[in-house]
């Protein structure tokens, strides 16, 4: 008995010897040799903080990275505004009505002065002048009321357009569209505005022009500010569509450059452009974006005309800078 005890006994204990020789680390022949020299980080420190990311050529060849300088730019002033593109259903309606009135009160007219003559050569009576003098006034007050209701809910700019039915067939077809634009509260035009440029605020890069028809009937009831009636004529947008506006006022021109728009980073919700430093350095820029261009954005401070700003690669760069740091994106 003790003799198969004994044999359990061994065997578990070669067992054992078995398991921690197949389980202990591998001498891999680097054990006590000191490791190498670590990777140089992308991301470095400049002598008063700021950090900046550092590539040689050849990894920018390899990148593809691509720079180019900033142009100077002049532009007017301008004041930037929101707002939306209105139904031009409720003015269709009318503009019809006011031609039903203008047509019966001519009617009316003729009438009244048929009657009259007829009344002076006694071959009508007084009562039938008098009835049509009554029809007369009263589809006169009826063209009244609606131009009034027109000027009121329309403003006396659109009011007093030439051919209003032409303008609202184009409204209605889609051709052009009208536009209301707010400015913010406290932001007040000593004159008015001579032309605008609008976009659709889901896409503010690329306005075209409008032009400014006069100021907008009453105010409105959250932005509180001036208002003015645009009409779009390029690219009209759809009923509805919010926009945001710029509107050109008179003034001394504004001095800044155009930044490309390959050359926009957007993080987190800021935006920066990567500018060149040095041959090998480049550090990112938070710029803010003033008023969109046909090439680019309009920016008055941090940059200068000739800086030179990364337009191909910006979006790597921002990985090692993120990396280096210990961030993510």
């Amino acid at each position: 008995m003790n003799k198969v005890i004994l044999g359990i006994l061994a065997g578990l204990a070669l067992g054992v010897a078995a398991a921690w020789i197949f389980l202990r680390p591998h001498d891999s022949g680097q054990e006590g040799k000191p490791e190498g020299p670590k990777e140089e980080s992308l991301v470095q420190h400049g002598t008063h903080g700021e950090v900046f990311v550092k590539l040689d050529r050849d990894t920018q060849t390899r990148m593809g990275l691509r720079v180019a300088p900033l142009s100077p730019a002049q532009v007017q002033p301008e004041v930037k505004g929101y707002g939306r593109v209105l139904d031009p259903t409720p003015l269709a309606v009318l503009v019809a009505e006011r031609a039903s009135a203008q047509a019966a009160l001519e009617a009316s007219a003729k009438e009244f002065e048929r009657l009259r003559t007829l009344t002076q050569n006694q071959n009508a009576s007084a009562r039938a002048l008098e009835t049509a003098e009554a029809a007369m006034k009263r589809d006169q007050v009826a063209l009244d009321s609606v131009q009034a209701r027109l000027v009121l809910g329309w403003g006396k700019a659109v009011a007093s357009q030439q051919d209003l039915p032409a303008l609202v067939h184009s409204l209605a077809v889609q051709e052009a569209a009208m536009i209301r634009v707010d400015l913010p509260l406290g932001e007040s035009l000593k004159a008015p505005p001579t032309h605008g440029r609008v976009a659709s605020l889901a896409s503010p890069d690329h306005p075209t022009q409008a032009e400014v028809l006069g100021p907008a009937p009453g105010t409105d009831p959250q932005m509180q500010g001036q208002g003015f009636l645009l009409l779009q004529r390029t690219d009209p947008l759809p009923p509805g569509a919010a926009v945001v506006a710029w509107l050109t006022v008179p003034g001394m021109a504004e001095s800044g450059v155009t930044v490309p728009r390959e050359a926009l980073l957007r993080h987190q919700g800021e935006v920066f452009v990567y500018l060149q430093t040095g041959d090998e350095t480049f550090a990112r820029r938070q710029i803010v974006l003033e008023r969109p261009m046909d090439s680019g954005w309009f920016v008055h401070d941090g940059l200068r005309a000739q800086d030179k700003v990364v337009v191909v690669g910006a979006q790597q760069l921002l990985s090692e800078e993120l990396k280096g740091q210990g961030g993510g994106e």
